[in-house]
């Protein structure tokens, strides 16, 4: 439950806490973010003290968006009533409000080895942290105290940045540009934030995990667990499972190329023709074979539109139309290891993942414009100098020879052909 604190200089903060939570460790939240320390803070609820620090925050009556208010108790010791002593603290200058001391007094607070056991000793907060900030609680719950501070050093200096910039802003000239667009990127990540808190109250299960949908099969006497994908155009294979199930020998190298989706694989070639074991059907279906692919088969929408395939989501099944055949999807513990989910990337790898991916291409493109010793292709009724006046044009060789085979060596049938594509929007 949510509850708002307030203390007597006007500082308002929200805390999201279980309604289980003992008295004594919200105090202790409170001092995280009020500066107070916990002995001298006082909670007045109702116009009441609060004064049992063993019961739950449920049985002093608190309920959802209640207010409660902060009175600082100032802490007398035993020195400061021994008369002898006759101490002279007039030179001391005592800050107006807690606002003034807040950063002498939250040295616990940037701590990284206290804020990770406080996190840890609280499962709510923990399970909240994960929702909210997934980057800082993978730190966190890996075990690493150097990589959680450091993901905690940034994002302090990441909150600061944008404090000096919210201070600048409120000074700055209305009609400035750049202020205007301070503000507007202001209001943009107030919006988000909002709706995020909209999501993780009305929509929880929206930021759950999905299990991804796999079946069992046979290719070749050998079981593999093959995923569904009914977005994928094809069905593919990766060479690694195609060496295991002893079908390799069948790929052909004609159709290498590129396979260009969520990220960039080279295609070493196709199968034509294999069956497949689902259930007690045996179904021929063709495979597209990647070089480098977690996955060991994915089943597309080729295979899926000739088999008139059925993903029953309602049962967890999926029905093979053209037979009846159904087939349960594997439960999590089953899936294999690259269809687990992961936990987000570091910002390292996502700068760097278009020029990975950009780097992949140019290996592709270079991979499958050079030709292949191992294929053996009939004699061609084009020559070299052919080919290279048509790339000096700014046409891919691929395409080039695709084109000039297509025309059985006629450069100017392939010409027209290479120029009518590249119009095309």
């Amino acid at each position: 439950m949510r509850i708002t604190v307030t203390t007597l200089s006007d500082d308002i903060f929200n805390l999201d806490v279980s309604e289980d939570l003992e008295l004594e460790n919200f105090k202790a939240f409170c001092e995280v973010e009020s500066g107070i320390p916990a002995v001298e803070i006082r909670l007045v609820y109702n116009g009441k003290i609060m004064e049992d620090g063993s019961k739950s925050l449920k049985n002093h009556g608190l309920k959802e968006g209640d207010v409660v208010v902060i009175q600082r108790q100032k802490i007398t010791t035993s020195h400061q009533q021994e008369p002898p002593l006759n101490l002279d603290f007039s030179a001391i200058q005592v800050p107006s409000s807690s606002r003034g001391n807040r950063n002498t007094s939250r040295g616990n607070e940037n701590d990284p080895v206290f804020i990770r056991d406080m996190f840890l000793a609280n499962p709510d907060q923990l399970a909240q942290l994960k929702q909210n900030n997934p980057r800082l609680a993978d730190a966190l719950l890996s075990g690493d105290l150097g990589r959680f501070t450091t993901v905690l050093r940034e994002q302090e200096a990441v909150r600061a940045e944008r404090e000096r910039l919210r201070n600048l802003m409120s000074r700055a000239d209305p009609f400035d540009a750049e202020a205007q667009r301070l503000i507007a990127d202001e209001i943009r990540q107030k919006n988000i934030e909002a709706n995020m808190e909209a999501a993780i109250e009305y929509h929880p299960e929206s930021f759950g995990t999905v299990v991804m949908l796999y079946i069992n099969c046979v290719v070749n006497g050998h079981p593999v667990k093959a995923f569904i994908d009914s977005g994928a155009q094809t069905t593919i294979m990766s060479s690694a499972c195609a060496l295991k199930c002893d079908i390799h020998r069948l790929v052909d190298s004609r159709w290498a190329g590129i396979a260009k989706g969520v990220g960039i694989q080279r295609i070493v070639g196709r199968i034509h023709m294999v069956q497949i074991q689902i259930g007690d059907d045996f179904l021929p279906t063709s495979f597209s074979i990647l070089e480098e692919q977690p996955m060991d088969m994915l089943l597309g929408l080729d295979m899926l539109k000739r088999h008139q395939c059925l993903i029953d989501l309602k049962r967890n099944l999926l029905v093979i139309g053209t037979t009846g055949t159904e087939t349960p999807f594997l439960s999590e513990n089953e899936l294999p290891d690259c269809a687990r989910l992961s936990g987000p990337r570091s910002e390292v790898e996502s700068s760097s993942a278009v020029e990975m991916e950009d780097r992949e291409l140019a290996k592709a493109l270079q991979d499958s414009a050079t030709p292949d010793p191992s294929n053996q292709h009939p004699i061609e009724k084009f020559t070299e100098k052919q080919i290279q006046e048509l790339v000096s044009m700014g046409f891919l060789r691929t395409q080039v020879i695709e084109e000039l085979r297509r025309f059985d060596g006629d450069v100017t049938q392939a010409t027209a052909a290479l120029f009518a594509k590249s119009f095309k929007f």
